[in-house]
């Protein structure tokens, strides 16, 4: 996967409350207080989709990352044919694709990163320690545990958690994989998850949907732990919204709109790709508790 894509881990502040005005039809709130929602738009009939085509279980131009089926999800519920402009989610991608008008919103989108203009968030992990079962890692919830300090631990160069692992001594006998990679042939997280399961590492940190998603289809599946117990170095926990222009008040008010009104169908979708999903006192959300977010 791409690693400028974790400018996108990097995203739940309260949501804007329309629905109490406007009622539960989306397609009501579109016509009423001044026009169309979708005025700002080059087509209103279309929800276009910026994204990347081989980053998953984000996206790809086939359609099975949870950021399609959220698109999906949204597409249905505006009435709106769904189309995409697929483009490698590296520098340069913002430019490219929102700021040139071929889309009209990123599906994931850090809250805070200034490129673009964010929606509420509509999820909130963090980055994870991952490790094999019956390891005793998975008991791990911090880096500064003094069971990793002889381990093999995989990170990507540059992320948030590696400043984490330096400043527990973790560095010198930890594996690093590349920051940057052309997507269409190569995967961080794919090769760490892999050096894992072979025994070439003892445990990985990766950005928490990822580490989830591949924790899920390894054999046998492997433990997920979130870092959101740390008290050195940055914060591994983030908030995720979506992206818009930053002149699109109307549509990202629509999209908030969205967001709250199906909340529950979009815990559905993250945790059926594995998503570790917090709450904002670091409380994993579990099925039960997701689909009756409101």
């Amino acid at each position: 996967m791409t690693y400028a894509s974790q400018k996108r881990w990097l995203a739940i502040s309260a949501l804007v409350m329309l629905a109490a005005f406007f009622g539960s039809d989306p397609a009501r709130a579109q016509i009423k207080e001044g026009g169309d929602l979708s005025i700002e738009l080059v087509d209103p009939k279309v929800l276009r989709v910026c994204a990347d085509p081989h980053n998953l279980p984000f996206s790809n131009d086939k359609g099975e990352g949870f950021e399609n089926k959220l698109a999906e999800l949204f597409a249905e519920k505006l009435q709106k044919k769904l189309d995409y402009t697929y483009f490698p989610q590296a520098t340069g991608f913002v430019r490219m694709t929102l700021g040139a008008h071929r889309c009209d919103v990123i599906m994931g989108f850090p809250q805070g990163d200034d490129l673009v203009q964010g929606t509420n968030p509509y999820y909130r992990t963090a980055y994870a320690l991952v490790a094999k079962k019956g390891s005793g890692l998975e008991e791990v919830t911090t880096l500064e545990d003094e069971r990793l300090k002889s381990k093999h631990i995989g990170i990507v160069a540059g992320t948030p958690p590696a400043t984490n692992m330096a400043v527990n001594g973790l560095m010198a006998n930890a594996r690093p994989y590349h920051l940057m990679v052309d997507t269409r042939l190569d995967s961080s997280a794919e090769a760490m998850i892999a050096d894992l399961v072979s025994g070439k590492i003892d445990a990985g940190v990766l950005w928490g949907p990822m580490a989830g998603f591949y924790a899920k289809k390894a054999n046998p599946p492997l433990h997920v732990t979130p870092l959101v117990k740390e008290k050195t170095g940055p914060r591994l926990a983030f908030r995720i919204g979506m992206g818009v222009r930053g002149a699109d008040q109307n549509w990202k008010r629509l999209l908030n709109r969205l967001i709250q009104e199906n909340q529950p169908a979009i815990n559905k979708i993250l945790l059926d790709y594995g998503v570790p999903l917090l709450d904002e006192n670091d409380r994993p959300i579990g099925a039960e508790t997701a689909t009756k977010l409101q």
